[in-house]
């Protein structure tokens, strides 16, 4: 009877010849099987994704090479993907063994990949197909979002080889005539130094860029820099035909410190950083936007159920520091979270960190003081209605001691307004007692007041410029129906944005609004009254009408002050489309039904919040007449209809 130790040792004897034996073998038909690997996966890509893939020769050099010629990919009736002349690989056996495959070395000489998109068609489009049946297995399992990330990551860097040498590789993109290429004259990666020459054309520049720095895929660390080694800033290639964004930078820096699985979380840091961004694309200012140095410290977090970035992660753009914290998690509900906390700082350095461009009335603005801010934003996916969005500042000693180019100031004086129509300036209307439409508040009917608040901004004369449920209900809204389909603008928003602003729908203009309405109520810089005696002298109420007096005088032919309350109710409900107001009417001068719906509809708010008394409403059964020189606008479309859901009218103003 053998003993339980020669049985072990017979069993590792057994398995020792067994894996000598497959080496042996491996080598003896190695060139047959790898034959048989590039016909299998030849068979595979034609029958899957209608395109051809050859390789003229292949062969095994050394132990674990492999010297591969002429490799092309042709998508059938559409231009080659990629062809490369020559290139030579190894693969660390040991990872092979267990079925994983990294690379060792990679040697490529005289090729190029190129994305074409014309009128036949996309050459990459065959390779975009889903497969249907795999979609819906996939989707029926729950992702653990830290493992599958771990994993990805694993075999993309197991391909990047610790050492590499590439000359003369091209990628080309040519989508209907926007041309762009991009060559790899010299890439190397040696004792995990990395080094480049590349040259970039398109149909506007020429540029040479170098990439350089440390890397080292097995241990998931690396350090790279990219910059331009001729004068100037690197320009994005393809991208300003494309997109009509103009972009470039003068240099880019990515370190990676860690990439390490902990238990069933995955931790990602490191941080990334540019130097001389500049920006331009009519949706995010009129000008260039510039930031001289930003940098992002980062700390990704994943595990089983969630993604994000971790409040230690720190954002620094010029002088302004803050910790974001994004979170995409999964666990019970599907909920979205946001936090950012920008610590203590001088509210001077936060002015002068503002991205040239993009807030162009802050230019040349001082401040005192300092400053810290927080923001807490959530939202469930299955339970919209429980948003959570609060918003925080302290101050300390906060001061504004000069103005930029908006000085806020100017609403306490007279001064001439010029409203805004499809880009083009109009004529000018001075708010002040020198032009005799300018109305006192105190001179404008209390039931016009009030209905305008009702419909406008009700908590005018208590908020800060800002209410939070506004905003919490115009996301709600926003998220529930995919689009931008609500507002949460308060009438000091629409002051700043008709006096101080343009009316051009960019992210700088609506930045500048944020701030600037701020600072107008949280700087007492003009008084509530003031700021809505301006606004009933501004707005428009019509075709080139503008203001109450005109207003007042254009529909009716009367004071502000005499209006009824039936024509304050009807001025109040025109605010939001103006321009529109004849199409109320039918051909014989009468409001149409839903119009009336409409003004009982805010008679009925504003019974219910006390502002009208029962005695007030006496004379609401008279019909609305108009009589001043609006009528004749009404006589012109007089067959003309424009369609209203009634239904939507608590959207349409800020009840």
């Amino acid at each position: 009877m053998r003993t339980r130790k020669q049985k072990i040792y017979l069993s590792l004897k057994i398995f020792a010849i067994l894996f000598v034996a497959l080496i042996i073998a491996f080598f003896i038909f190695r060139e047959a099987l790898l034959q048989t690997a590039i016909a299998r996966v030849s068979a595979k890509i034609e029958r899957d994704y209608d395109s051809n893939f050859n390789i003229k020769e292949a062969h095994f050099q050394g132990l674990l090479g492999v010297d591969l010629t002429e490799i092309t990919l042709v998508p059938k009736n559409a231009d080659t993907l990629f062809k490369i002349g020559k290139m030579k690989t190894s693969v660390n056996f040991w990872h092979l063994f267990v079925g994983d495959i990294q690379l060792g070395t990679l040697d490529i000489r005289n090729g190029y990949v190129q994305i074409v998109k014309n009128k036949s068609g996309k050459n990459y489009e065959n390779f975009l197909k889903k497969d249907s049946t795999a979609t819906a297995t996939v989707s029926n399992e729950k992702r653990d979002y830290a493992e599958f990330t771990y994993r990805v990551l694993s075999k993309m860097l197991n391909l990047v080889p610790t050492d590499m040498s590439i000359e003369n590789l091209s990628f080309f993109i040519n989508d209907f005539g926007k041309k762009a290429r991009v060559d790899f004259q010299k890439l190397r990666l040696v004792d995990e130094q990395l080094e480049s020459s590349i040259k970039v054309q398109t149909n506007t520049f020429t540029q040479r860029w170098r990439i350089a720095g440390f890397t080292d895929p097995r241990d998931k660390k690396a350090d790279i820099r990219f910059f331009n080694l001729d004068t100037g800033a690197i320009k994005m290639p393809y991208i300003d035909e494309r997109f009509n964004i103009k972009s470039s930078f003068d240099s880019v820096r990515l370190k990676i410190d860690n990439i390490d699985m902990d238990g069933d979380e995955l931790h990602i840091d490191g941080f990334s950083s540019i130097a001389g961004l500049k920006v331009n694309h009519p949706k995010i200012a009129s000008k260039d936007v510039v930031i001289k140095n930003a940098r992002f410290d980062y700390h990704f977090l994943l595990g089983s159920d969630f993604v994000s970035v971790d409040s230690s992660s720190t954002v620094h753009l010029n002088k302004l520091k803050f910790h974001p914290y994004l979170a995409f998690n999964t666990a019970s509900d599907t909920i979205y979270s946001l936090k950012v906390d920008i610590p203590k700082m001088k509210a001077q350095d936060f002015i002068s960190s503002l991205p040239d461009g993009l807030f162009t009335h802050f230019q040349g603005m001082e401040a005192e003081g300092n400053f810290s801010y927080n923001l807490n934003f959530m939202f469930n996916k299955n339970k919209p209605n429980t948003l959570i969005f609060d918003s925080k500042l302290d101050k300390e000693n906060l001061k504004i001691t000069k103005y930029g180019e908006a000085d806020l100031n100017k609403l306490n004086g007279d001064f001439v307004y010029h409203a805004i129509d499809k880009g083009k300036v109009q004529r000018g209307v001075l708010v002040g007692q020198a032009n005799p439409d300018f109305t006192p508040l105190s001179e404008i009917s209390p039931y016009l007041r009030k209905a305008v608040l009702t419909t406008e901004d009700p908590s005018f004369f208590t908020h800060r410029g800002f209410i939070s449920e506004a905003f919490k209900q115009s996301i709600i809204k926003n998220i529930k129906t995919k689009k931008f389909s609500r507002g949460a603008s308060t009438i000091s928003m629409q002051l700043i944005k008709n006096v101080f602003l343009t009316r051009e729908k960019t992210l700088s203009r609506k930045l500048e609004e944020i701030l600037l309405v701020y600072i107008l109520e949280n700087n007492r810089i003009a008084s509530k009254e003031r700021m809505l005696e301006v606004y009933f002298n501004i707005i428009e109420w019509g075709p080139n009408v503008y203001g109450i007096g005109e207003a007042s005088r254009f529909y009716f032919g009367k004071m502000p002050s005499a209006l009824s309350l039936n024509e304050c109710i009807y001025l109040a409900t025109i605010i939001p489309r103006p321009k529109g107001f004849m199409y109320q009417f039918n051909d014989q001068g009468n409001l149409k039904g839903f119009a009336i719906k409409q003004q009982s509809f805010l008679t009925n708010i504003m019974m219910r919040r006390g502002l009208l008394a029962p005695g007030d409403t006496i004379y609401k059964s008279l019909p609305v007449f108009i009589s001043g020189s609006a009528k004749s606008y009404i006589r012109i479309r007089e067959r003309d209809t424009i369609p209203t859901d009634s239904l939507q009218l608590e959207d349409e103003f800020n009840f």
